[in-house]
């Protein structure tokens, strides 16, 4: 008895172990045509397949029937199915049309939820809209974003931004791929995606665009983008991507060039648990060029001559060209018309097209290593590497060559823990900065006194000799020159790479032995930050209401290169000079660290919820920071969202505005902190360089008049203001916020709009002063230095606004389906500053369009296998204002299309395309590129492993 008990348990388990199949197809429920790449899941388990190209899989599990399988793929609604017995063949069709109602979300709250009851503002790109898109690359899908702007400042390099206060370098805005800040350390931003995914290897963006500071800490208080990649689980195959163009057709400031792109995707499973995946892409081509001639030292400012009619102005400040700047200007004092005078002259610098190479690159490098254990745990390891050439913006110009960032993480996850470990290595590579390069070109010409003497003589002479003033300061320029490298010769690029190759921006003997006798201006930076970070689901414990908490640390450590970053414990006059080990001292540290906590409550049948986070921030240069978040949706049915919010944010200044000490030509850019200050006196003991301008105007006109310069100057000392630099602290805003979102006429309407206001207090920028040498701020000796650049110390500090911004806007975004799968989505944005009635220090810089406007057209198949989307922007004129440049932006439209081939036989597809199709010419910022037409044609290949 008992071994026919055995037998039968045998089999019982036998039977347990046993490998089934399910095989089916899944279909389109309009089309009735099989949909490619769904993902099948069987319920709790890790057990998954993939359709092919017609909609096909085949499902293998040793789960006993009856058990229950899950349907997915972007862009459709989720389907369960059970499954009884295996006598037949599967067949289900997806719907499109109910997509928006379950489509999930993340990065809002950090846990999944439905977007259509996110309690902020979000956009998700999905798959299928990436492939869809106008854009010639994934990343450039952002620009058609509500709310969201992309800055081009390179090819290579586009920086997002929302609501407000836009720059090249965007501090505010923070980038996760996968998790990860993929922030350049000491640049202190996202460099776009140059360390990012592969256009194989994209699987979703979700934008925030506002305030996530509660729940992201720092740099989120503008918002937030966060790309996810592609599962090797549920993704495997190889997959090659190839796409050709061109841009320049107008051949007016470059011929027409070749861009190129390639990349690789693997991915693989070894075995049920284990996976790989390795991406790899380069890409190259020529790119923008930068070369606007706008002057924003006009002959009406008071810095230039105002009181003489001068067809080309001697103080001119164009904002492509280097050397040129305020710094760089002086006075010569001649006879004009029988009395002394007194002009203003800048150097004449190097115009940008002729201090870099257009040709860029960015090669990308990623590899995983994914293992999963059990059905909700799951571990791995991931490498990135990119290489990246481009033009960065700071308060300079900056080139980067073959600059490099690395990361390496970790990672842990489960149903309710989520454990992360990463390190990112930054390398700048062979980059430099086109302010020192342009500044040392000069002067290895002449000091620029000496350059000065040349020209007044030179001035005083032609005068006399009756020659009209105009010519006379053209002659004296061109003599003032006449010695100074050309662009375009050998003696140039010779001189030019030996500068670019000298790290000591003032003077290149500092420390160096045998160092040619001219400053340099490479871009030496070396750091690494270190980040790790726990979060973990209370909710099942807690039961009540949804509960979840989290923790994290950062930790940067820079390597000084006694130029943009130095030993603060060295003396002020041994910072830039190498130790005898051939370093410049010990490494600069700057952390924080931070906990959350947020819960989330259903009321009233689940139509309610109500989301409360709180954060807490610490670092240590800065008291504790707390960054609440109140939320509340209230949805009476799925297809009407009622929301509104309230946060705050603080955002530690980044490393660069905390730390830096960057020598500048006749200009140190610096840190706000105290540490940085020392020994300097910029903080307390310095006069505005707004004043500075009225007070040498003021007294070269009485000087002019007969009056001695320094009665001159004692006369007018009431004009110099004190800057009395307030102590850096965090920038905070509070945000307030409203929305509504639908979804009618069985989700063919979506309708997405939100009102936000923001108060932003102790906002972070620049200003500029001068520290008289050796002298107290008040007393005749410092007004008198005010005059005499050899007598003052300028300074370009990091330091905190004495104004309360105020800005608001709204935005608008409809998407309406069509018959006969044609689709049509608008949205629309405004966004503007409430003036303050204090006066600061610096520049405001909102620098962003009020109006914005992108609508697009388009059908996946308007025939078989064929689609289409084209898509129109525009935005209206505006302000920009930059301690480099600053003028206004012209409005400008856009339009961009694009046609995609699909071919199944072979899992091709080919698309077709162009951004700017009309070529027509624009630029986003002041001194930066001018974009035109790009047109391409991509090719993507999937093989199944």
């Amino acid at each position: 008895m008992s071994f026919i008990v055995f037998i039968l348990a045998f089999a019982g388990f036998a039977q347990a172990q046993q490998l089934i199949e399910v095989s089916g197809t899944i279909q389109h429920t309009d089309t009735h045509k099989g949909l490619a790449e769904v993902h099948i899941n069987v319920e709790n388990t890790t057990d998954t397949a993939v359709t092919d190209e017609n909609g096909n899989f085949s499902l293998r599990t040793r789960v006993k029937i009856p058990f229950r399988i899950v349907v997915a793929k972007e862009g459709f609604a989720k389907h369960t199915a059970e499954i009884l017995s295996l006598s037949n063949k599967i067949a289900i069709e997806l719907n499109p049309q109910n997509t928006i109602i379950n489509e999930v979300v993340i990065s809002a709250s950090r846990v999944p939820e439905k977007v259509m009851r996110s309690p902020i503002a979000i956009e998700k790109i999905d798959i299928k809209t990436i492939r869809e898109s106008p854009a010639a690359s994934f990343y450039e899908t952002l620009e058609n974003v509500k709310g969201l702007q992309l800055l081009t400042s390179s090819l290579t390099l586009k920086v997002p931004n929302s609501r407000g206060f836009n720059s090249p370098n965007n501090f505010r805005f923070m980038q996760l791929v996968d998790g990860v800040d993929v922030q350049s350390a000491t640049l202190g931003v996202p460099l776009g995606n140059a360390i990012g995914p592969t256009e194989l290897d994209i699987q979703s963006m979700e934008i925030t665009p506002g305030a996530a500071s509660a729940l992201y800490g720092m740099n989120a208080v503008n918002g937030l983008a966060s790309l996810q990649t592609k599962d090797p689980f549920t993704s495997e195959g190889v997959s090659l991507y190839f796409r050709g163009g061109v841009n320049h057709v107008d051949n007016i400031s470059h011929k027409t060039a070749a861009l190129g792109e390639s990349a690789v995707r693997i991915a693989k499973l070894i075995n049920k648990n284990l996976a790989f995946k390795i991406n790899a892409s380069y890409f190259s081509g020529v790119d923008w060029i930068s070369d606007n001639h706008t002057d924003q030292n006009p002959n009406s400012f008071v810095t230039a001559n105002p009181n003489f009619s001068l067809t080309n102005n001697p103080a001119e400040d164009l904002w492509n060209k280097y050397g040129d700047e305020r710094n760089n200007r002086t006075t010569v004092k001649v006879s004009y018309n029988g009395k002394p005078t007194t002009f203003n002259v800048a150097r004449t610098g190097y115009y940008e097209k002729d201090l870099i190479s257009p040709e860029v690159k960015n090669v990308k490098f990623d590899a995983g290593l994914y293992y999963r254990f059990g059905d909700q745990w799951k571990t791995s390891y991931v490498y990135r590497y990119g290489l990246l050439d481009g033009t960065f913006q700071r308060g300079n110009k900056i080139r980067l060559q073959n600059a490099t960032v690395q990361n390496h993480k970790v990672e842990l996850t489960g149903k309710e823990l989520t454990f992360r470990a990463y390190m990112s290595i930054e390398n700048t590579g062979d980059s430099y900065n086109l302010k020192p390069l342009a500044d040392n070109l000069d002067l290895t010409n002449l000091s620029n006194n000496n350059w000065k003497n040349i020209f007044q003589n030179v001035l005083q002479d032609r005068l006399n000799a009756g020659i009209n003033l105009n010519d006379a300061f053209i002659a004296a320029r061109q003599e003032a020159d006449r010695n100074r490298v050309r662009p375009g010769t050998t003696a140039f690029e010779q001189l030019k790479n030996t500068i670019i190759g000298i790290n000591n921006w003032d003077s290149a003997n500092a420390g160096i032995a045998g160092a040619p006798a001219t400053g340099g201006a490479k871009l030496e930076q070396k750091s690494r930050f270190y980040q790790g970070e726990i979060t973990y689901d209370f909710s099942r414990l807690v039961k009540v209401f949804s509960l979840l908490a989290g923790a994290d640390y950062r930790l940067y450590s820079i390597t000084p290169d006694g130029n943009n970053f130095v030993d603060f414990d060295r003396p002020v006059s041994e910072r830039n000079i190498r130790l005898a080990d051939g370093t410049f001292g010990k490494d600069v540290i700057y952390q924080k660290y931070g906990a959350f906590v947020q819960v989330t409550k259903l009321f009233f049948e689940d139509k309610l919820k109500l989301n409360l986070a709180l954060r807490a921030d610490r670092n240590p240069e800065f008291d504790t920071k707390f960054n609440p978040r109140v939320s509340v949706v209230y949805s009476p049915v799925n297809q009407h969202n009622f929301r509104a919010s309230f946060q705050n944010g603080y955002r530690f200044p980044s490393l660069f505005e905390a730390l830096s000490f960057v020598n500048n030509g006749n200009v140190r850019r610096v840190g706000g902190l105290s540490k940085a200050n020392d020994g300097l006196g910029y903080l307390e003991n310095s006069y505005t360089l707004a004043s500075i301008d009225q007070f040498v105007a003021a007294v070269n006109k009485e000087v002019d008049g007969g009056e001695s310069q320094n009665q001159a100057a004692l006369k007018n000392r009431n004009l110099l203001t004190a800057a009395n630099l307030p102590k850096l602290q965090p920038e905070k805003v509070n945000s307030f916020e409203v929305g509504y979102k639908a979804a009618l006429l069985n989700s063919k309407l979506v309708i997405d709009w939100d009102f936000y206001y923001n108060i932003y207090e102790g906002f972070l920028g620049q200003v500029e002063v001068a520290v008289p040498k050796n002298e107290k701020i008040g007393s005749d000796n410092s007004v008198l230095a005010m005059l005499d650049r050899t007598k003052q110390d300028r300074y370009r500090v990091y330091t905190n606004s004495n104004s309360t911004y105020k800005s608001f806007g709204t935005a608008l975004g409809i998407r309406y389906n069509l018959v006969k799968n044609y689709n049509v989505n608008v949205n629309v944005s405004f966004n503007d500053l409430i003036s303050s009635n204090t006066s600061d220090l610096f520049i405001t810089a909102f620098n962003t369009p009020k109006w914005a406007v992108n609508v697009s057209l388009g059908n996946r198949e308007i025939i078989k296998n064929v689609g289409f989307t084209v898509a129109a922007r525009w935005q209206d004129s505006f302000l920009w204002e930059s301690p480099l440049a600053s003028g206004k932006i012209p409005a400008y439209y856009t339009i961009d299309a694009q046609a995609t081939w699909r071919i199944p036989e072979i899992r091709a597809n080919v698309k077709i395309g162009a951004t700017n199709l009309l070529n027509r010419r624009y630029f986003q910022y002041a001194a930066g590129p001018e974009i035109g037409g790009l047109y391409y044609m991509s090719f993507t290949y999937d093989l199944k492993l």
